[in-house]
């Protein structure tokens, strides 16, 4: 083997060991990341839930399990994959995650309990407020079960990578650009569907095989998800930036960068 070809493999074959390091090993802690809840599982995951979720229910019992299961998922993911720079101890990220479920699954029922009370029968309100109330349920599930970085603060970094201070303003921008991801991945994930649900509801196809709607749903939901996942994930760096002037006087004071870094989390 040629010595510029051996060079160029071995360099692939460490650029490709660094990409999938960067999804396995939390970049704060360096501990491995759960396999059920590593950026490659989000998908698989969340997918059926989010189709689950969004279902025609008449009862409180078939509504409860998979709006539960949904925000324990995304409580869990989000609590694992955010900033882990700040010191917090194993029972507060338990009661965390428990207030954030409990209070996500309520509000997340609170659309499918409307439509039993009230028997609405408009198609606008019966299929988009569904949708509303998920995409921004999502985004407060993040609020919630990594708001101990806004109140803590996280490390910021200088460009070579050398630690400045905690910063609680550069956490709550953290906390705010993966919350408005998440509003645009689950508000977009669970619109479409709806849309191609309703044109498809009037052809002549529906009329022969109704059953056939949901395959039609669950596969649209699962393609566009596919499609919505890397860019929810990628829409913000991980690394993110933010001007030192923005930061707390303390912070700013020990250092004469006028640009930080941060690890923002997925």
């Amino acid at each position: 083997m040629e010595p510029n070809v051996r060079f160029w493999v071995t360099e692939r074959q460490i650029q490709e060991a660094w990409k999938r390091s960067l999804s396995t090993v939390h970049p704060d802690n360096s501990k491995l990341i759960p396999v059920p809840f590593r950026p490659a599982a989000f998908l698989p995951f969340t997918a059926p839930m989010v189709f689950l979720s969004l279902m025609s229910v008449k009862s409180l019992k078939s509504i409860i399990l998979p709006q539960f299961s949904f925000y324990t998922y995304n409580t869990a993911f989000n609590i694992i994959n955010g900033n882990a720079s700040y010191n917090r101890r194993p029972y507060e990220s338990v009661l965390l995650g428990a207030g954030a479920i409990t209070s996500s699954t309520f509000f997340g029922i609170f659309a499918h309990l409307l439509q039993i009370k009230f028997e609405l029968k408009n198609v606008f309100i019966t299929r988009t407020l569904p949708v509303i109330i998920l995409a921004q349920i999502s985004g407060m599930n993040v609020v919630a079960s990594r708001s101990l970085e806004s109140t803590r603060g996280i490390e910021v970094m200088d460009k070579e990578g050398n630690v400045i201070g905690y910063s609680r303003r550069a956490g709550t921008k953290a906390i705010k650009d993966t919350a408005t991801s998440r509003v645009m991945l689950f508000g977009t994930s669970a619109l479409i569907p709806e849309v191609f649900s309703y044109f498809y509801k009037r052809t002549q196809l529906f009329l022969r095989y109704p059953w056939s709607l949901w395959t039609l749903k669950l596969s649209c939901t699962v393609l566009v998800m596919g499609l919505m996942v890397p860019v929810s994930f990628s829409i913000f760096p991980q690394i993110g930036r933010i001007q030192c002037s923005t930061l707390e006087k303390e912070i700013q004071s020990a250092t004469e960068e006028t640009e930080l870094f941060y690890n923002r989390g997925v």
